[in-house]
């Protein structure tokens, strides 16, 4: 099962011809950088309904949501924008605590992450939280409990980190723990891979 997940998710960035980092390990582009199917080698003809479906899919497969929850992430962020809510939604994708884990390093992917959070090993300000749905706050202190920073997930994550620490983040080392805050809000150029939001605006503008 875990040799076909990751399979899955190698072929899904080849199918999108991006490496998309919270789903894991580098490298889904490396030996093959075309999409599956016939060798992937025949040129395929795209229509803007295609390009503008697979500007969404990067988003949705890289924070590991399902499409009801991005929609009413979508809902959310179209009430608290009043111009780029594409912006907006990527500030709640950036902020929700599986991705503040990740993005800290405290996990090697979103979906270790969010194995970390529902175990009852992330803490924020402290307290436990075991909702990776959560939406941190600009000063928020992410921390994990004693136990994890011997975590398998946790040691991988800080011996190969899979991306640089954002600037909207700090991460210091207090008594041999790290300890990480969010410090800003998340922008359009928090995402950590190459996307167009006019096509996502696109896609949505045609289906409500």
């Amino acid at each position: 099962m875990k040799r076909k997940g990751k399979t899955a998710r190698f072929k899904r960035q080849r199918r999108l011809l991006t490496e998309l980092p919270g789903m894991g390990k580098a490298g889904a582009l490396e030996r093959r950088p075309y999409p599956p199917g016939q060798h992937g080698l025949q040129r395929r003809k795209y229509s803007e309904f295609a390009l503008q479906l697979e500007e969404k899919q990067k988003l949705r497969f890289h924070y590991g949501i399902r499409e009801e929850q991005f929609r009413r992430m979508i809902v959310k962020a179209k009430k608290s924008a009043a111009t780029n809510w594409v912006e907006a939604l990527v500030n709640l994708l950036e902020k929700r605590l599986d991705n503040v884990v990740f993005r800290l390093g405290f996990a090697t992917s979103i979906p270790a992450a969010k194995q970390l959070v529902s175990h009852g090993k992330v803490l924020v300000n402290g307290k436990k939280v075991n909702i990776a749905s959560q939406i941190i706050r600009v000063g928020d202190k992410i921390t994990l409990k004693p136990e994890a920073y011997e975590n398998q997930v946790y040691m991988q994550a800080k011996q190969t980190p899979r991306l640089p620490l954002p600037t909207f983040m700090t991460k210091e080392e207090i008594s041999g723990k790290e300890e990480g805050r969010l410090t800003d809000e998340p922008n359009l150029e928090a995402v950590p891979f190459a996307f167009e939001p006019g096509l996502v605006i696109g896609y949505y503008s045609m289906r409500g």
